[in-house]
């Protein structure tokens, strides 16, 4: 991002003090819980949640394994012009008679959820604080994807956005798009029907880079794909014209037009989503779908190395201290989540984690650069499989056991949605590299699982414990 202003610089400091006022009585972590399309936010909230409030067994999260926490409960939340994410709604539709994955996040949201604790040394237990506030802040990874046009103008934007649009895959998904863009004139006088078709096809490109087939990630402005009651205004009525990145436009005209609808997009849409709420938080947690992006080939894979390194960017990260609590905190821990590992064998584990983190590895390493603590993790928050052998030609095979949905397929098998199957999901490869090169397109076998019969009791998962370790652990000494 470009040199913050001084009225933005004031706007972090106010949201500092403001945070740090009202953590005087109980000291409160703010935890940010985003991800890209299709990565589980909803469900990492929930799980995360319920092992709290049912004292679930987390060897690796000390405090809870030390029998430390005493009680977990949830709490209004802070910000009333929040909604409170649905946890109850959520929790229901994993556990109903007919076991579904919840909906996927579309709005932000935030709950507060407070724990009593034991601390460890023997000052902190008689004159330190027993109590501490997690407030989850939930969100679309699509917002998190605008945050780099705070720092771009429209010019800028366009130039980029038409030349990465020019190049396989995006090209063969832009053809209408660009078959538009050859006939619009920026310097002429603004037309709002040719404004109107332009975002349509321009959006309507987005929607293909997100599809399956390509599963392309770095795919702003994140409200196109979600526009929620934004839908139809002209604050979401622009798109980029064929223009260079120092380009003047004639007042009056097409371009004028499109610049003046992209700089209000990021003034009232983008502006107040990273002051109000993403530049108050303190911790991270990032959920990426890498398994999809590696099944698509290295087109995906690429792509999403690029997103994450652009949101890296805009992130406030480094270590904190008594006077970053006054002007404005940074995010001093963020985790880089591999999600979905139950669709893989344990056996993979490590090397999901390792293409990931050859992934994030510029974007990582700036973030320790200043200061920040990075974690790589292969995760799923409710594990919906089990492990199993089996024997094939006299081959032993690592499969994965589970309920798959119904309708989803696997050759010319379709599944039931009440059918046992066990599915060798395929091996990732040892060298993480060969993940950017390609060649993995369809040697991966993923289905999509019913969440687990769990008849009351907690959630089965992977490295749930680990994270919330890296994440909070600190907080419970």
């Amino acid at each position: 991002m470009k040199r913050t202003s001084l009225i933005d610089s004031a706007r972090i400091a106010a949201g500092g003090l403001k945070d740090f006022a009202s953590g005087l009585a109980t000291p409160t972590v703010r935890l940010g819980v985003t991800g890209l399309a299709r990565a589980g936010k909803t469900v990492f909230i929930t799980a995360l949640v319920h092992a709290l409030l049912n004292q679930t067994r987390l060897p690796l999260f000390d405090a809870q394994a030390q029998g430390r926490i005493s009680r977990a409960y949830l709490e209004p939340q802070p910000d009333d012009d929040l909604p409170r994410f649905a946890y109850e709604d959520h929790l229901a539709a994993l556990t109903a008679e007919d076991r579904r994955w919840p909906e996927s996040t579309r709005r932000i949201s935030q709950l507060r959820l407070t724990l009593d604790y034991t601390p460890q040394g023997f000052i902190a237990r008689n004159f330190g604080r027993d109590r501490v506030h997690i407030d989850i802040v939930d969100y679309p990874g699509e917002w998190l994807l605008d945050l780099p046009l705070l720092g771009l103008s429209y010019q800028e934007w366009s130039a980029e956005t038409l030349a990465s649009s020019r190049v396989s895959p995006r090209l063969a998904l832009a053809r209408d798009w660009h078959s538009l863009l050859a006939a619009l004139d920026p310097m002429k006088p603004a037309d709002e029907q040719q404004a109107v078709k332009a975002a349509e096809l321009f959006t309507s490109y987005l929607a293909r880079g997100r599809g399956t087939d390509v599963s392309l990630s770095a795919l702003p402005p994140g409200r196109f794909l979600m526009p929620g009651d934004l839908a139809g205004s002209p604050l979401l009525t622009f798109a980029p014209l064929d223009v260079t990145a120092d380009a003047s436009f004639p007042r009056g005209s097409l371009g004028a037009l499109m610049a003046r609808r992209y700089d209000s997009y990021v003034a009232k849409v983008v502006k107040p989503f990273f002051f109000g709420h993403f530049a108050r938080l303190d911790r991270q947690i990032i959920l990426v779908d890498a398994l999809t992006a590696l099944n698509a080939g290295a087109d995906a894979m690429r792509d999403l190395q690029k997103a994450l390194a652009d949101v890296l960017a805009a992130f406030r990260q480094g270590a904190n201290s008594w006077a970053s609590a006054l002007v404005g905190r940074r995010i001093d821990r963020i985790v880089f989540a591999a999600a979905k590992a139950d669709l893989i064998h344990h056996t993979s584990h490590d090397r999901l984690e390792a293409i990931l983190g050859l992934i994030v590895k510029d974007a990582a390493a700036r973030a320790e650069y200043s200061g920040a603590d990075i974690d790589i993790a292969a995760l799923a928050a409710i594990r919906a499989t089990r492990e199993a052998t089996l024997r094939q030609k006299g081959e032993d095979l690592p499969c994965i056991v589970g309920i798959p949905q119904r309708g989803e397929t696997i050759g010319t098998e379709t599944f039931d949605g009440e059918t046992e199957a066990a599915i060798f999901p395929g091996d990732l490869p040892a060298n993480p590299e060969e993940a950017l090169r390609g060649g993995l397109e369809g040697a991966l076998r993923f289905v999509k699982f019913r969440p687990p019969l769990t008849a009351g009791r907690s959630f089965p998962h992977i490295r749930l414990d680990r994270t919330l370790e890296f994440l909070l652990g600190d907080r419970f000494r």
